[in-house]
């Protein structure tokens, strides 16, 4: 006779490989569209004759910002929305399709001035369908894992958004962008007008579909009897605000610690999401090479996860965060009084190296300060505080190429958003006694 964990175990590992596919076409989409590929085209041939005292880089950085202000409304409503866990799918579906009808309609977008105002709003679009879809794909979490294997499947996930990421770029490079003449990549794309970056909106728009199929056709497993209260956009922000203040009563240390994460962590994001569209427009890197420099990114992120786990295991969560912030903030500012692509690629890749422990770090943080039996409450604040955060620092970005004239000045924007965030983490009491506890439950 077979057991009944077995046969659960069975189904659970095809539910699993669906739900980390999903992460792999859309971190890959992630990085075509919101890092390396059609941003920096925005920023560095479409909007290249754009008149005015406004440079396209600073048009990005508003689109993203104004991208994060809808992520931080909708998301608490989203959060509740998708607590029944039959509309998890619903949700993710809508979300992930218009994701993916907003990439393929980045291909309409030539390379003239007056298609930046179309390609801005494209982009902005999609990067909130992203954000925003990540809620319900993380609630889904839950149905998969139990405490003992949450950890597992959670950097199973990650680890197929890197792949996925890596192959999307290397996939794009060769086939539609490398080489020189009037033709990119093995594929023959021409080069006029932009096709090699339009006819990647149209690949990844496919490859996103490709990945995102298994786990929104897969069989429906949870109930379907909906027991939730129904509650609106109001409705979610007093619940929201409810669970904080919960969370306060319990242990104001928690509620710093989420202030503090979702400031470096939108730094984080903000660092990768306009690395790329410096790197071209400051530092002189090719569009092309920007994609190797991509590749090469996501590879030292993932190595720098697995040593800061490590460290992590031994030190503590929170030594490694203030360790990491730091460096970043001196190679960040170093970066800014230098020139040239050489620079770029030592610097961006040492950015690189320490973003990967942080993002771990950040998240195992949280969990040891958590009170046992409130995991689910505890990361809910942990993704909401995160979206309410993500206007900061495309907001700190264009602020800075404001205020000093120069995109380089950028650079300087993300570096004041990371030692916020440093500043607010040093003030975040962690307990020894979490720590001791965490190690004796590895």
């Amino acid at each position: 006779m077979t057991s009944p964990g077995t046969v659960s175990l069975t189904a659970g590992r095809s539910r699993v490989a669906a739900w980390a596919l999903w992460d792999t076409g859309a971190t890959g989409m992630n990085a075509i569209v919101v890092t390396f590929v059609f941003s920096v085209y925005l920023t560095g041939q479409v909007g290249a004759g754009l008149d005015g005292p406004v440079t396209p880089a600073e048009w990005l950085g508003r689109a993203l910002t104004a991208s994060g202000l809808v992520v931080a409304v909708l998301a608490p409503a989203t959060g509740i929305w998708v607590d029944a866990a039959h509309r998890r799918r619903t949700v993710l579906t809508v979300l992930t399709g218009a994701a993916v009808l907003l990439t393929a309609s980045m291909s309409l977008i030539r390379d003239d001035p007056d298609y930046l105002w179309p390609g801005l709003a494209l982009l902005a679009c999609t990067a909130a369908c992203s954000d925003l879809a990540t809620v319900p794909y993380n609630a889904m979490l839950r149905d998969l894992s139990t405490p003992q294997t949450s950890g597992r499947i959670s950097g199973f996930g990650s680890a197929a958004g890197y792949f996925g990421t890596v192959l999307l770029l290397l996939v794009v490079y060769l086939g539609l962008v490398a080489g020189g003449g009037d033709t990119r990549g093995l594929l023959g794309i021409p080069a006029d007008d932009g096709w090699p970056v339009r006819s990647a909106m149209l690949l990844t728009a496919a490859w996103f579909t490709l990945f995102a199929l298994p786990l929104l056709l897969s069989r429906r497993t949870e109930a379907v009897v909906d027991d939730t209260p129904r509650v609106g956009l109001l409705g979610a922000y007093r619940k929201l605000w409810a669970e904080l203040t919960d969370q306060w009563k319990r242990d104001h240390n928690i509620v710093y610690y989420l202030i503090a994460s979702a400031i470096f962590r939108d730094g984080l994001t903000g660092v990768f999401t306009f690395g790329a569209v410096l790197g071209v427009t400051v530092y002189g890197i090719s569009q092309a090479d920007v994609l190797l420099f991509g590749i090469c990114a996501c590879i030292v992120a993932a190595l720098g996860a697995v040593l800061g786990g490590l460290i992590d295991d031994r030190v503590g969560s929170k030594p490694v965060i203030v360790t990491s912030l730091s460096a970043m903030i001196v190679v960040a500012s170093t970066l800014i009084s230098l020139d040239g692509p050489i620079a770029f690629w030592i610097c961006g890749l040492l950015l690189c190296l320490f973003i990967g422990p942080t993002q771990s770090s950040a998240r195992t943080q949280m969990l040891r300060l958590t009170t046992e039996g409130k995991e689910g409450v505890s990361f809910g604040l942990y993704t909401t505080t995160g979206r309410a955060a993500s206007p900061l620092a495309p907001w700190f970005f264009a602020m800075a190429i404001a205020i000093f004239g120069t995109d380089r000045a950028g650079m300087g924007g993300l570096v004041a958003v990371l030692a916020l965030g440093l500043f607010a983490m040093l003030l975040v009491r962690t307990p020894r006694s979490a720590d001791r506890t965490a190690d004796s439950q590895a």
